[in-house]
């Protein structure tokens, strides 16, 4: 999906925030789209494209999953309310989504990684949210070297079309 941007330079559609080591440390075994409850300045500030999950990760509290330690900047654009860049944000999903995903992470020891925060088509702010298993070391190695083939492979393709 392209970002695409208007003429304020805001995210009207597409990613606004990207964890790309969340795929990197972790296979992931499924994902599924949550909503975020966020305040008016913090999507503005979102669709400025100035988020940060890397660090981020999503728990359970009080039987429901909340998105921790996402950083969103205060957004510039002269608003009076201030908000905590990095305040716990409640992750909006079905209750059968909810038992299903804290029933794998305490009965099989995997975790809920956020991997995007990104708009929809209707301009709505949701968070992709995969559950995934921790890679070892020897399996990010074997990740590296695909990627480096991948790249490799597509390099060798382009220059052979040159040639004829």
């Amino acid at each position: 999906m392209a970002e695409k941007k208007n003429k304020s330079g805001m995210i009207s559609h597409g990613i606004a925030a990207q964890n790309r080591k969340g795929r990197f440390n972790y296979s992931i075994l499924e994902t599924t789209e949550a909503g975020i409850v966020l305040k008016g300045p913090e999507v503005k500030s979102l669709r400025l494209g100035r988020a940060t999950i890397n660090e981020a990760y999503a728990g359970e509290r009080d039987g429901e999953i909340w998105l921790f330690n996402s950083y969103i900047p205060e957004y510039q654009g002269g608003v009076l309310s201030r908000f905590d860049t990095r305040a716990p944000r409640k992750l909006l999903l079905h209750k059968k989504q909810i038992a299903h995903f804290l029933g794998a992470v305490s009965r099989a020891g995997a975790s809920l990684v956020p991997l995007d925060i990104h708009f929809n088509a209707r301009g709505v702010a949701k968070l992709t949210l995969g559950l995934g298993q921790g890679r070892k070391k020897e399996d990010k190695r074997h990740a590296i070297a695909e990627r480096d083939w991948q790249r490799d492979k597509a390099r060798l393709l382009r220059s052979k079309g040159r040639d004829y």
